[in-house]
């Protein structure tokens, strides 16, 4: 990075941090968000043991499964680290993300606990050893509606600054969706409804921050 860059960088995360409510927000948040990530394992385990329902999904009976767990891994993490240098670069970009993070985690176990279902036929399991860490001992197939991959990297699209950004990490989103769909970890329904919870997530999180 140039020095030039280096010492804009170093200026604008000081004078945000020099704004109480700033540091309010990030240090109350950051707490947050490790209180939800330690609680991940103990309920997704606990979801994996329950019943549910198996959906009828005309659009995954014409997809034929097939394991594209490395592409995933790739696209999702590719466009995730790319967005994390950016926040780096804009604090409030940051901010906005990690609370829109929190809302959104907090909707997905309010909907994945209010709407149990079964894993789609024809399953075949997503290795992301980066995700899946939080996810406890056993494989967890049950967290299905929603997405947590296709809601996160959409999260990345409405915070991310720039146009050119926030199409690369909309068209992420779409070839995750879409790979999530083939690979059959999750219902169509769990895809859409991603996109709707990201940006209730993003709402929220934005009126909170600027407020």
């Amino acid at each position: 990075m140039p020095q030039t860059t280096f010492i804009t960088l170093r200026q604008e995360w000081q004078g945000a941090w020099h704004e109480a409510a700033f540091r309010r927000r990030v240090l109350t948040g950051l707490i947050i968000l490790i209180a939800l990530l330690s609680t991940f394992p103990v309920f997704f385990q606990h979801i994996e043991r329950r019943h549910g329902t198996l959906l009828n999904d005309p659009f995954l009976r014409i997809l034929t499964p097939h394991n594209i767990s490395v592409p995933l891994f790739i696209v999702i993490w590719a466009i995730t680290g790319y967005s994390i240098y950016r926040a780096a670069q804009t604090p409030m970009m940051f901010l906005t993300y990690l609370w829109s993070f929190i809302f959104l985690s907090l909707f997905r176990m309010l909907t994945i606990t209010l709407v149990p279902l079964d894993p789609p036929a024809g399953l075949i399991p997503l290795v992301d050893p980066l995700s899946n860490f939080f996810y406890g001992d056993k494989f967890v197939t049950k967290d299905l509606f929603f997405s947590g991959h296709t809601s996160s990297v959409f999260l990345l699209s409405l915070t991310i600054p720039g146009r050119t950004d926030k199409k690369l990490a909309l068209i992420a989103t779409f070839i995750v969706g879409f790979l999530l769909l083939v690979q059959h970890v999750h219902y169509t329904l769990d895809v859409l409804g991603g996109f709707l919870f990201a940006w209730i997530a993003y709402w929220l999180a934005s009126k909170f921050v600027d407020r």
